[in-house]
Order: structure tokens, then C-alpha cells, then sequence
């Protein structure tokens, strides 16, 4: 059972972990310069977790935290960003948490990029009514050059 619950700053340590996963970065493409910084990601994240104008959800299986979801305000959009475990990655969990999250948030439009070759995260996208709008090219940190990025929209 996938339950999303807000996240807390405890939760922060978990998700570094995810986050800083070498794999995972490549797949993600635009992530922080220096991913394994702990210091850096605990500040800007506690900093997110206390922002009540942003919505961010850890996402639970069985009570264990596989990833985490949340929205935030970018070039005055409002864009949706999610992270999973890589240990959970082919098994739903994207999709069926950003549809509860969508549930959760009334933010509309919500936008959501992805790395060009990151399918799972378009089909997560796709499945949950986002349309692709469009195609921008981006400096990718994980990596260090720039690639494309694929631009969608979420309207209702």
C-alpha cells in the first residue's frame, strides 16, 4: 500500500540517500553540482520541508519510505518533481503517488520536465494526464553537459 504523508525533517536523511544515488542522478540529469553533500542537501531541504507555499509528501510502502514528491514554484510555474528509491523503480510507485498527489494539491496548471531518454518518468507523467508541450536543451550537473529535456503540462 502506497501512502503519501508530508515530510518531515527526519525524513531528510532517508531521502539523501535516494537522492544521491549514482544511477538515480544519471537517470534524474539535472541535479545539484555535488550530490553526495549532505550538509547542502539537508539545508536547502529543510528550508522546502518548512515552506508552507510548497507541497512536499514522503512517499510510503508499507510504512517504509521509498521516495518523495513535491511541487514548487519555478520561472512562475508551478512544476512537479518526484524521486523514487532506485531499489523500487519499475514497480508503480511513481505513477500511483503522483496520482494521489495530484488529489492533494489543488496548484493547476502543474508542469514537470524530464531527462529525454528518462521513459519511466514520461510514462509516470503520461499516465497521469500530463501532456508533452514541448522540448528545451539544459545543463544536465549528473552529466556535466547539456542534453534535452522534455517539457509537459498538466491543465485540469
Amino acid at each position: 500500500m502506497i501512502q503519501l504523508k508530508k515530510t518531515t525533517p527526519e525524513d531528510l536523511k532517508t531521502l539523501f540517500v535516494f537522492q544521491s544515488d549514482e544511477t538515480a542522478c544519471h537517470m534524474a540529469a539535472f541535479t545539484p553540482k555535488d550530490p553526495g553533500n549532505e550538509e547542502a542537501y539537508l539545508t536547502k531541504w529543510t528550508r522546502i520541508v518548512g515552506d508552507p507555499g510548497i507541497c512536499m509528501q514522503t512517499i510510503r510502502v508499507e510504512g517504509k519510505i521509498v521516495g518523495s514528491i513535491v511541487h514548487f514554484e519555478m520561472m512562475d510555474e508551478t512544476n512537479v518533481s518526484y524521486w523514487i528509491d532506485r531499489n523500487y523503480w519499475g514497480q508503480g510507485i511513481a505513477t500511483e503517488a503522483l496520482k494521489q498527489f495530484l488529489t492533494i494539491t489543488e496548484k493547476r496548471p502543474l508542469y514537470a520536465r524530464t531527462a529525454f531518454d528518462n521513459t519511466g518518468s514520461q510514462k509516470v507523467l503520461e499516465k497521469c494526464g500530463f501532456k508533452r508541450t514541448g522540448r528545451e536543451q539544459g545543463f544536465a550537473n549528473a552529466r556535466n553537459l547539456e542534453i534535452e529535456e522534455f517539457l509537459y503540462l498538466l491543465e485540469v
